[in-house]
């Protein structure tokens, strides 16, 4: 038995998260099943994953492992289990890993990009993959307000009504807000993340950049620890889980698929 880490990319749009549901409707029962034809098993083959993503939400680098008895070359797992994945789900790599390692347990960070439209009218060609804010945003503010979130933390305020983590308590070690034209390119990466914590920052941060909260809100905030006193949950269409960082031990370390999903948004507008 070994174990084999594969590097998935997939489009959230058409599906229900991550996680396996009894509907069958996720990219964890996509793939699963996918692998189950591949290896010529009956039934899905199990896996564990980096970091559950919600409905709506894309990958552009998400990182499973499972336990296999297949010998075959790496080329022929991402090749193989495509041919059974639909156009949305592409495994991007495979890689045998040490039995020591854990897609979950092993990674030290996780990175989420949320691509914003700013314009007056929606943006039909970026429906489903873009955030949209049809009113002004004062940018330098935002920026000032994101500060008070970095470090090490209790992320309540931030921290769905349905998240099943122990505690609250996440440790962010970045989160950069880029202009690209027409779009904010927001960069958020800390040790892990909470249920919706990414996309509850996100409606503080535009609350603040449309200018219905002042800047020191966001550390107040922070402080009252209560989600109720929060900003609404914004959309996932724009959110990517884009990078996970594992010790170099494994030869994993900083997987970054944000580098090729930001590449639309380096030129000059």
């Amino acid at each position: 038995m070994s174990r084999v880490a594969l590097g998935l990319a997939y489009d959230g749009s058409a599906w229900q998260g991550w996680q396996t549901q009894p509907h069958r409707q996720t990219v964890q029962d996509t793939l699963e099943a996918a692998l189950g034809s591949f290896c010529g098993v009956k039934g899905p083959v199990a896996t564990i994953c980096a970091g559950r993503t919600d409905t709506g939400v894309h990958g552009a680098m998400q990182v499973v492992h499972l336990d296999t008895e297949l010998d075959r070359r790496l080329e022929s797992w991402v090749r193989g289990v495509n041919a059974f994945l639909p156009p949305s789900i592409s495994v991007q790599w495979a890689q045998p890993v040490s039995d020591e390692f854990h897609a979950r347990f092993s990674a030290r960070a996780r990175t989420y990009v949320y691509l914003l439209w700013r314009g007056r009218v929606r943006p039909a060609l970026w429906a489903g993959r873009a955030g949209w804010c049809f009113q002004p945003l004062d940018v330098d503010a935002m920026r000032t307000a994101a500060n008070a979130l970095l470090g090490e933390h209790d992320f309540s305020s931030f921290r769905s009504s349905q998240c099943q983590a122990k505690h609250p308590v996440r440790n962010l070690y970045r989160l950069d807000i880029d202009e690209r034209g027409p779009f904010l390119v927001f960069t958020l990466k800390a040790n892990a993340f909470l249920h919706h914590m990414v996309r509850n920052i996100m409606g503080a941060l535009l609350q603040i950049g449309q200018g219905r909260e002042p800047v020191d809100w966001m550390a107040q905030l922070l402080s009252w620890r209560d989600r109720k006193l929060g900003a609404p949950t914004f959309a996932p269409d724009g959110l990517y889980l884009s990078a996970i960082d594992y010790p170099e031990e494994f030869g994993l370390h900083e997987l970054d698929g944000g580098s090729q999903l930001l590449s639309p948004f380096t030129q000059t507008y």
